[in-house]
């Protein structure tokens, strides 16, 4: 079993009622509104990964103003040639402030477009779990940085 770990920074952007999402396009072109943020570049601090990511996916200077908490995640799926993999997640996701810049879409990158959505319509998106994982943060600020168990290994 090929083992993978991802680590990842996120910005949860709320301003006037509204948080600011990027959509996704998965591998198979579905796409699903999520956080802006990625993946870390090996010896990027993750401060600066939000940044950076938040930049490449909205057009925004985002300021990454306090650390929410962290959400892991497990999971196994299969690869090529019959192949398994264990894949780890770890989100690092950050209350962000937008300070500049203007609202853009990626090109040629893992997200097609970005918007502000009012925080009342987030409910019907079509969306991944990261969106609410993140706005559960923003709102409960647990002290310990978690809003809820980690998944259980598979």
């Amino acid at each position: 079993m090929q083992k993978e770990l991802r680590v990842a920074a996120y910005a949860v952007c709320v301003r006037n009622g509204h948080i600011l999402l990027a959509r996704w396009v998965a591998g198979d072109g579905s796409r699903r509104w999520t956080l802006p943020g990625g993946g870390m570049d090996h010896g990027e601090d993750p401060y600066d990964t939000v940044i950076r990511e938040a930049d490449e996916e909205t057009g925004y200077v985002v300021e990454p103003v306090t650390l929410l908490g962290v959400d892991s995640l497990r999971r196994r799926y299969p690869r090529r040639l019959g192949a398994v993999a264990d894949f780890h997640g770890l989100r690092i996701v950050y209350e962000g402030r937008v300070t500049g810049g203007e609202l853009r879409h990626e090109t040629n990158g893992s997200t097609d477009l970005a918007a502000w959505h009012p925080l009342e319509s987030v409910p019907g998106l079509d969306r991944v779990g990261l969106v609410d994982i993140g706005l559960g943060l923003w709102r409960d600020r647990p002290a310990a940085g978690r809003g809820r168990p980690a998944d259980p290994a598979p």
